[in-house]
């Protein structure tokens, strides 16, 4: 009886034992099976998370982001203990013990699921698991993946430390509203830094693992109240709060950003503007980067922006616009309107406006509103507003005094449900009224940098970013007009010219394929024998192409080459006078090198570029300073920095072309709209049937231009010229540009040998000649010029004209800036400075 209870209990522990073995067996094979194929977790020492790229300022400030995935990375040492605390009691409460799967947390949910028959399913995924799964694995809920998971979790605690693995689950854990880190959720969420969110807080942030979007703090309310303060009850009994932290934390009402309790992050910041798209474009470019590439790779770039001047500029440009817009007098408004069902409730009507698509990033004069019509009356309009409460002293209503400007009234002009814009008047700080605004028709372009770096320090692309982001600085191609025309008498002053030099203006005709074609003077008048000082203080256009054609127009073109203006300039005539279309940026740009006395530089938005670990990898400025690492200097001196820039252009050449420029803002075209307290020269530009008109002007240390014209080139009425609609926008931005960087004289080359001429006649006077007729004209040293020659660029003149002190035409040997002789005058061969030919 013994043997055979012996033997029973025997065969039962043999089976039990080799039960366990083949099970232990199936399990090992399992485990080989899914093991052998798995990716390698090597790779998570090499995590590149997608990163927010961001732009600042040069004072250091956010003032964009562009970003796929909203993630600040922030290494394990930098995010408070607190925040760790939060998730490990949330996700993970045994993560600094266990191998990197919790047999306790995997017995506990599978004894739940049996209690419940199913009910509580819950999962016990580890914190390392959760990595795994988030890193290495797709997300689907099966055996093999969690076979994966546990075989990857145990491998990964033996080859990296767990701060490193809870480094990289906080760093790319979900935690909704767009959101990816903890870090970036703490900014949104709550707009702090992770240093000082308090436990309730950091609770809040650990809720969102399980369902990212399943606990938002308005829409699903008690349900991430009720699941922070499970949170918090967990990190108490682990013993990181104590009794008062704990009943502090529970007790927070759970204020965040998004219920109005703390402003956003975002509204710290300045909408979206054509200055920080342009830099996104140009560091794209740099790099040779896609859009996804830019907005993942974490990249910290320093703009060339200054901040007070972006906003003077882009005020000033949408003045200008606004102002010429309302002069026509006519209400185009914003094409958009609510339908009269979502007219009857405050409700209704403010959550249709809000989805609209409207421009709400115009400051001018104050905030533009997006508002809907909502009762049209004889003497006045009756409006709700977004984002305000009417008040008794601030009624929604516009008064018939407000559209004086515009024909016809309000029934002409509006209808119940037309979504139009509106801005606060005031007086003295006073409401006064609400007032209709306005997107205007017409557009332009505005740029300003500085003349020795290249740093742009303001630019703005139209009217509203929101409303066009087509950027009308950089891309826009317009034909530059009269602005063109300095690099024609460039290429004449570099080739022997001088500003005494007689051009006559006189009637031209030339053949072309098009017919006859009979340029003009804007003042349809001739001025006979003419200096080249005055041919461009009053933009000559008859005198401009006589020149053109007696210097070469392969001349020219080749300066407008060098000067970036264009990459190819064509040979035609008209060209000279800025037929050839190009951008506000190149201009502009083109312009400094005038400002600086004829060095080349590159316009830049960017100053340094910086990848995710800080290394710099492309900085702007190449200039040595000699100084800097110097401990001390002596007193009064300054660091000397050595420019390694090209010369494009004879300094002396620069000198008298940004003197003779000086004229055309003191005597010339553009007198009547610039004036300001430090020297500036610049050159006004207005083309046929003033379909764009233009101005660009510097002064010793900034340069600026502006156009403005349709987008699709239409005339902008008779009274349009460069000076008179462009030339306020850059007096209202130099007047505070000047005011906070000043301004001096133009530097004098030492080449400089000054001889008094009549600026009329371009005849020599004595050394003591004083009057309005005189000007002390810059010539090269060693040289003596030459008075009384004329030049008429081989065209007959369909008129006898007084000539001053007319001489036979004859070629004149002259000293060009390289120091070499050429020939000026009619019939030059090739080589020489005249082409003879028409183009």
């Amino acid at each position: 009886m013994l043997r055979f209870i012996l033997s029973f209990f025997g065969t039962i522990f043999s089976m039990i034992t080799l039960g366990i073995g083949l099970a232990a067996l199936s399990l090992g094979a399992i485990f080989y099976m899914y093991g052998k194929d798995l990716p390698s977790y090597e790779v998570l020492s090499q995590y590149r998370p997608k990163t927010i790229s961001r732009i600042y300022s040069g004072e250091g400030q956010i003032i964009d982001e562009f970003a796929t995935e909203r993630r600040v990375f922030t290494p394990a040492e930098e995010i408070p203990d607190i925040v760790k605390q939060a998730f490990i009691s949330a996700e993970d409460k045994n993560f600094y013990t266990h191998p990197g799967y919790d047999v306790r947390g995997m017995a506990a949910a599978f004894i739940d699921a049996v209690k419940s028959r199913g009910a509580d399913l819950r999962g016990a995924s580890t914190i390392t698991q959760q990595v795994m799964k988030n890193f290495l694995l797709d997300g689907s809920r099966s055996a093999e993946r969690k076979i994966k998971e546990l075989i990857l979790a145990a491998r990964i605690e033996k080859a990296m430390d767990k701060e490193r693995i809870l480094e990289l689950y906080l760093n790319e854990i979900d935690l909704g509203v767009r959101s990816f880190g903890v870090t970036a959720a703490a900014q949104s969420y709550f707009n702090k830094p992770l240093s000082q969110l308090s436990p309730a807080e950091a609770a809040f942030l650990a809720v969102h693992p399980k369902a990212p979007y399943s606990y938002h703090p308005v829409k699903n309310r008690e349900a991430a109240l009720e699941r922070r303060n499970f949170i918090l009850r967990e990190m108490f009994e682990n013993g990181y709060l104590t009794d008062a932290e704990y009943e502090e934390a529970r007790n927070d009402p759970l204020r965040t950003v998004q219920n109005g309790d703390f402003p956003s992050y975002q509204s710290s910041r300045q909408s979206r503007d054509y200055f920080t798209e342009e830099v996104r474009r140009q560091v794209t470019q740099l790099f040779g980067l896609t859009q996804e590439q830019f907005s993942s790779e974490g990249y910290a770039i320093r703009a060339t922006v200054d901040a007070e001047l972006q906003v003077v500029a882009a005020h000033a440009l949408q003045r200008q616009l606004e102002d010429f817009d309302r002069s026509l007098g006519k209400w185009r408004g914003t094409s958009e309107k609510i339908a009269e069902e979502n007219l009857g409730s405050e409700d209704a009507w403010r959550a249709a406006l809000s989805a609209l698509s409207v421009p709400r990033d115009i400051t001018l004069d104050g905030q533009w509103y997006p508002a809907v019509v909502l009762g049209v009356e004889e003497q006045r309009l009756v409006i709700g507003i977004e984002g305000v409460e009417a008040t008794e002293s601030e009624p929604f209503e516009v008064p018939r005094d407000d559209i004086k400007w515009m024909s016809g009234d309000f029934f002409d002009n509006f209808e119940r449900g037309d979504v139009v814009l509106v801005r606060r008047v005031t007086s003295d700080g006073a409401f006064v009224r609400w007032s209709l605004r306005q997107v205007p028709e017409v557009q332009g372009g505005f740029m300003a940098m500085d003349v020795n770096t290249g740093r742009v320090l303001a630019m703005q692309g139209g009217f509203s970013y929101q409303e066009s982001n087509f950027n009308r600085a950089t891309q826009a191609m317009r034909q530059p007009g009269s602005s063109f025309k300095p690099f024609v008498y460039a290429a004449a002053l570099d080739s022997g010219y001088s500003p005494a030099t007689i051009i006559v203006d006189a009637p031209i005709e030339v053949n072309t394929p098009q017919g006859l074609w009979r340029p003009q003077n804007s003042s349809e008048k001739f001025y006979g024998p003419t200096p080249l000082r005055t041919g461009i203080e009053q933009s000559r256009n008859l005198m401009t192409i006589r020149l053109a054609q007696e210097v070469g127009m392969d001349v020219v073109g080749a300066y407008a080459e060098r000067f970036d203006i264009y990459e190819k300039m064509n040979p035609f005539l008209s060209n000279s006078l800025g037929a050839q279309e190009t951008t506000l940026y190149r201009v502009v740009a083109a312009y400094a090198m005038f400002a600086n006395g004829g060095e080349r530089v590159e316009p830049t938005l960017v100053d340094r570029v910086q990848d995710r670990s800080g290394k710099t990898i492309y900085r702007h400025d190449q200039r040595a300073c000699v100084d800097c690492s110097l401990a001390s200097l002596p007193a009064g001196e300054a660091p000397e920095i050595q420019t390694n820039r090209d010369r494009i252009m004879n300094a002396v050449t620069a000198y008298q072309l940004t003197s003779m420029m000086r004229g055309v803002v003191e005597r010339g075209t553009a007198s009547g709209a610039i004036n300001l307290p430090v020297p500036i020269a610049g050159k006004t530009g207005t083309t046929n049937d003033a379909k764009d008109v233009w101005f660009v002007g510097f002064s010793s240390n900034i340069v600026a231009g502006c156009y403005i014209g349709y987008d699709n080139p239409r005339s902008l009425g008779r009274g349009a010229f460069g000076a008179s609609v462009c030339g306020p926008v850059f007096q209202d931005f130099m007047e505070v540009a000047v005011d906070k960087f000043g301004g001096g004289a133009f530097k004098v080359p030492e080449d400089c040998q000054f001889i008094k001429i009549d600026r009329y006649t371009g005849g020599r006077l004595p050394d003591d000649a004083s009057g309005d007729n005189v000007i002390a004209e810059c010539f090269r040293a060693g040289e003596e010029p030459v008075f009384g020659i004329m030049f008429d660029g081989g065209f007959a003149m369909s008129a006898d004209l007084p000539l001053f002190d007319e001489v036979p035409s004859a070629a004149k040997q002259v000293t060009t800036s390289t120091g070499e002789t050429a020939t000026v005058g009619p019939n030059a061969s090739f080589g020489t400075l005249s082409s003879g030919g028409l183009y």
